[in-house]
């Protein structure tokens, strides 16, 4: 089973604009591995660079607002590659593609590290944090999940929020929490 980090992919567009989105970066044996689905922003900027910003964050505002489309995040240039990192990310990776495997649904980019720095020390996600990454993931693939599976995992991630949440969290939950509230409503217009 591949380690994952959850984390905020930065990449260019072909104007020079950032485009920021939460996915998992994969350990493998040659290094780290991006697979972005078909079709997307983030795909086709790493086939026209080959390159990307791996961020790593704490503020789950981030995940959350990326979800429910606000990527408006500030950001500053990167060390090594043309690109951009978070401005206020704990550490970041800066990569590029050395080899890619085509996929239908998910293309594999395989990248080396070129450049890597901390900015602040991580201290760990809490059960809150940990609950609105898990929740993002979750509203990024409501339309493959039946109502009963979506209201579970919602109830169980709950009890984290409740337990250690501060006010990023309360707010990126809630923002998250609206996108679920309209997906279920359009389902099932009648309640």
């Amino acid at each position: 089973m591949p380690f994952i980090r959850e984390s905020i992919i930065t990449t260019l567009h072909a104007n020079g604009e950032p485009h920021i989105t939460p996915m998992g970066a994969h350990e493998t044996s040659q290094g780290l591995m991006l697979a972005p689905f078909k079709p997307s922003a983030t795909l086709n900027n790493l086939l026209r660079t080959g390159t990307a910003t791996i961020n790593y964050t704490d503020d789950v505002r981030i995940f959350a607002g990326c979800i429910i489309g606000q990527r408006d995040w500030p950001t500053v240039a990167t060390e090594v590659i043309e690109g951009v990192r978070l401005a206020h990310c704990l550490a970041h990776t800066e990569v590029k593609v050395m080899q890619q495997d085509a996929d239908d649904v998910r293309p594999k980019f395989y990248c080396q590290s070129v450049h890597e720095q901390t900015h602040a020390p991580f201290h760990g996600y809490n059960r809150a944090q940990f609950a609105v990454i898990e929740l993002a993931i979750l509203v990024s693939r409501l339309s493959m999940l039946p109502k009963q599976k979506i209201e579970t995992e919602i109830e169980y991630l709950h009890i984290g929020l409740d337990k250690t949440a501060g006010e990023r969290e309360f707010e990126a939950w809630d923002w998250l929490m609206q996108k679920v509230t309209a997906h279920l409503q359009a389902e099932n217009p009648t309640t």
